[in-house]
């Protein structure tokens, strides 16, 4: 399976809404690096959710991949979530961790290695897909309570796979 990522959402250290803010614990603990790992929690006792890790190792700050749009094995992606509408397969953290199987199995998986089960690559053609997709939105974050007004959610605004689009958001 491939997806392309059309949102994400930031979570930086001095941001209550982070999962590192309160320190390092069991269930966090892969936030807290190495950098271009996965991690992976569980929500509301039913979704996982997947984030980049993207900062040194002590630092827990990370990406919250938000929502894909699929390139390969849809059809798989069909099975594990039944749905009405395709758009609707990947189109939230919970969504699309179910359409890939993401779990707590895949917790500290290196996202920059090719041969992990989970890894994230560069598109060679970015600067076409930003073109054909873009541009890109910069908004405040959804579905939090604390510091839902900082300006750290990012998305495609052409993708039809984004989970919400904004109408005053700032390109």
């Amino acid at each position: 399976m491939a997806s392309l990522i059309v949102e994400t959402e930031a979570y930086v250290i001095d941001d209550p809404a982070c999962h590192g803010y309160g320190g390092e614990s069991a269930r966090n603990r892969s936030m807290y690096g190495p950098p271009g790992h996965a991690y992976v929690y569980f929500i509301y006792g039913v979704y996982w959710c997947v984030n980049a890790v993207c900062r040194p190792k002590g630092i827990a700050e990370a990406v919250l991949i938000r929502a894909v749009e699929p390139i390969a094995g849809i059809d798989l992606m069909r099975e594990r979530r039944p749905v009405a509408h395709d758009k609707q397969l990947t189109n939230g953290p919970g969504k699309l961790c179910t359409a890939l199987e993401i779990d707590r199995a895949l917790d500290g998986a290196d996202l920059c290695d090719a041969n992990s089960p989970l890894w994230i690559a560069r598109n060679p053609e970015h600067k076409k897909l930003l073109l054909d997709k873009g541009p890109m939105i910069t908004t405040t974050r959804i579905g939090i309570s604390k510091a839902a007004h900082l300006p750290l959610r990012f998305y495609l605004s052409g993708s039809a796979w984004v989970s919400r689009q904004v109408k005053s958001a700032k390109r």
